[in-house]
């Protein structure tokens, strides 16, 4: 991490320390530059002429002032409107950005002057979640992964001091975010590691000692037990490997009786090569995060229990490397997949949705009241959609909605693609019950027609094809450095409604 967060909540007096920094913030400002000056005066400064006037001006739009003397030294001022381009991500992606600004410059402290919740109602629901946007932003904004840098930076302290009248809203938010933020950097570490010291039974082993101290328990099936069970497909793609397959299985249980049982899948590639299906160089420098959906149904447990949330969860973690060698799974194979059913390998880059095989099968088995599964599973989603948004494909609206509403919520946004019963006949096998590939043309789709032929047709499910949010990208400032940890907050709050 870039600082030790020390996140505080006060009310409205303030008391600056030395090298101590404030935001203030103007909504929908008539009268502007009476605020302006007010403000300022009410601080006892005075600010160059220049740069008030290209803040008034309706192109400014912030102000970062230095202070040559006395307390606050630095000063952020920020113009909030509320249009249509506003969204409920505003204040989590300006602090997430501001942290970055702190960085460059010597600070101990900063306030925050948060504005009346009344004129965010329509877009934040309720006071809590509106704060606690906020302490995310500093949160997910302050996550770095340098673990094998040699030379480090030393780890400074930066208090953060929110002042808001509503103290009860404000500390309950606070608790809240850590939890979740704390929940995301294990997601993010497990992500951002790479592949030669996190093979899937490392990932198990990680997992255990992680969720173990949270009361979640966490059996790791190795090779000699998934031969037992038959789970042919987790065998065939890890085959090749001298990093042995596992399936890691998780289990959350609410202190009080659960309102559900929800099963969680992810799929844990630590490391895609392609297989015989070889992909190039550059195709493989991504593919350390291709767990990155195991790592979102670990990372959401591990918040579940932090939070104690009233539902029971099995999380499932299919692990496996999909590597080149003589005991590799070719093109042309068929595997029997641990349901019964058989699978004709096409292309052997289209692993993660054979060993998901096996872990819906067995999810379907635990009987839950919903199956929702996570996975960076194809990189036509990612065309489909760019990064902004996962694939969303089910056949259920009532979890089509709630999923759908929890990403609006959350800014870890989801989009719903067809998932008609049409898109079978791409995925058809003269010689198996299915084959792995369909053809080029909506190839999101017909992985996910794959996944939907072992799971329960009497369970709802739904499948989130993360492939393009996971990894970093640039459009906000919490995803600009690393590997993202999406889906968690996104579960959090769906588990939060359920």
């Amino acid at each position: 991490m870039y600082f030790k967060l020390n996140i505080q909540s006060a009310k409205d007096e303030i008391k600056f320390d030395k090298d101590s920094g404030l935001v203030k913030f103007f909504v929908d400002s008539n009268n502007l530059e009476k605020h302006f000056n007010n403000f300022y005066e009410s601080l006892n400064k005075n600010i160059n002429p220049l740069q008030k006037k290209n803040f008034l001006d309706k192109k400014g739009d912030a102000l970062n002032y230095y202070s040559e003397y006395g307390e606050p030294s630095n000063i952020y001022i920020k113009k909030v409107k509320i249009d249509d381009d506003f969204t409920i991500d505003f204040f989590r992606n300006y602090f997430a950005g501001l942290i970055s600004d702190i960085r460059k410059i010597k600070i101990n402290s900063i306030h925050v002057v948060v504005p009346s919740f009344n004129k965010f109602k329509k877009h934040f629901g309720d006071e809590v979640y509106f704060l606690q946007t906020m302490v995310e932003g500093f949160g997910l904004g302050n996550y770095s992964f340098d673990k094998y840098k040699s030379s480090k930076d030393k780890t400074e302290s930066l208090n953060v001091i929110f002042h808001y009248t509503n103290q009860n809203a404000l500390k309950k938010s606070i608790q809240n975010a850590l939890n979740i933020i704390d929940s995301v950097y294990f997601t993010r570490d497990l992500v951002n590691e790479p592949a030669i010291t996190l093979t899937p039974i490392e990932l198990g082993r990680r997992t255990k000692k992680k969720l173990s101290k949270f009361g979640i328990k966490t059996t790791i099936l190795d090779k000699r037990q998934l031969i037992k069970r038959k789970m042919n497909a987790i065998l065939s793609v890890g085959g090749a490997s001298e990093n042995q397959p596992c399936m890691i299985v998780m289990s959350y249980k609410p202190k009080i009786k659960p309102r559900k049982k929800i099963a969680l899948v992810g799929k844990g590639v630590t490391y895609d090569s392609g297989g015989l299906s070889i992909k190039p160089t550059s195709g493989m420098l991504k593919m350390k995060a291709d767990m990155a959906g195991g790592a979102v149904v670990i990372g959401t447990l591990m918040a579940a229990a932090k939070l104690k949330l009233p539902i029971q969860i099995i999380g499932i973690v299919p692990a496996a490397e999909n590597m080149i060698g003589g005991k590799s799974y070719k093109p042309g194979d068929i595997i029997r997949a641990y349901s019964g059913k058989s699978i004709e390998v096409k292309d052997t880059d289209a692993e993660g949705r054979i060993i998901l095989a096996d872990a819906l099968h067995y999810a379907s088995q635990q009987k839950p009241d919903e199956i929702i599964d996570f996975a960076t599973l194809t990189g036509a989603c990612a065309v489909a959609l760019g990064l902004i948004a996962a694939g969303l494909f089910t056949k259920n609206d009532q979890l089509s909605n709630k999923l759908i509403n929890s990403g609006q919520r959350t800014f870890e946004r989801v989009w719903r693609l067809p998932f008609w019963n049409d898109y079978n006949s791409q995925i058809k096998s003269e010689i198996a019950d299915v084959s792995n590939l369909g053809p080029r043309w909506g190839g999101a789709i017909t992985a996910g027609k794959f996944l939907e032929h072992f799971v329960d047709k009497k369970i709802p499910w739904a499948h989130l094809d993360i492939a393009g949010p996971a990894i970093k990208h640039e459009l906000t400032n919490y995803t600009k450095e690393f590997d993202t940890g999406f889906g968690v907050r996104l579960m959090v709050d769906y588990l939060s409604t359920s």
